[in-house]
């Protein structure tokens, strides 16, 4: 079994790697980023209270996010394993997660940190051109990402399940590393 969260900034290849690795291991890779975003386009009730958070570059709330994971870890394809990308966010979340775990009988057996440079995150994000991603807002959201999820590193190295990566090469590199950590 694999039961893996990746964090890191935004733009530091989380999701890149989450679906290689998800893919070779034939588990999920659940990115809160990638139903939220759904969500929005969708326009479900939960998108339309998201969006007004994601335009400004803030984090969602945790009742939002929370309820998602809920119900995404608790489908079948999950059971066996999973990679969690962009949660959790805060230690709140984090303690969240691990009641979460316990009720579904489930635990994470290793958080992989994602370190890249500011600058170089702000020009990975301005290259894929999604539509959130003008400079204020990147800026913004990787301020945000220093003052609520830098701690989440303190959390998870306390409790020995912390393995950080060098994000700022090439997307083989990281693989491969990421590859031997697992």
């Amino acid at each position: 079994m694999t039961r893996l969260i990746f964090l890191g900034p935004p733009g530091a290849g989380k999701g890149t790697q989450a679906k290689v690795l998800a893919d070779s291991h034939h588990i999920p890779h659940i990115s809160t980023g990638d139903i939220l975003r759904a969500a929005v386009s969708e326009q479900t009730a939960l998108g339309i209270k998201a969006k007004g958070y994601m335009d400004r570059g803030e984090l969602v709330p945790d009742q939002l996010v929370i309820d998602l994971i809920r119900e995404r870890l608790g489908q079948p394809d999950a059971k066996p394993g999973w990679i969690l990308d962009g949660y959790p966010r805060t230690v709140v979340q984090a303690d969240s997660l691990d009641g979460l775990l316990t009720e579904l009988n489930q635990s994470c057996d290793r958080v992989v940190n994602f370190d890249v440079p500011d600058e170089a995150l702000v020009e990975r994000m301005f290259s894929r051109g999604r539509k959130d991603d003008h400079e204020d807002v990147i800026r913004r959201r990787l301020e945000v990402y220093r003052e609520q999820t830098v701690p989440l590193i303190d959390y998870y190295q306390t409790r020995e399940k912390l393995t950080s990566i060098d994000g700022n090469q090439s997307m083989e590199d990281v693989a491969t590393y990421l590859s031997q950590v697992i």
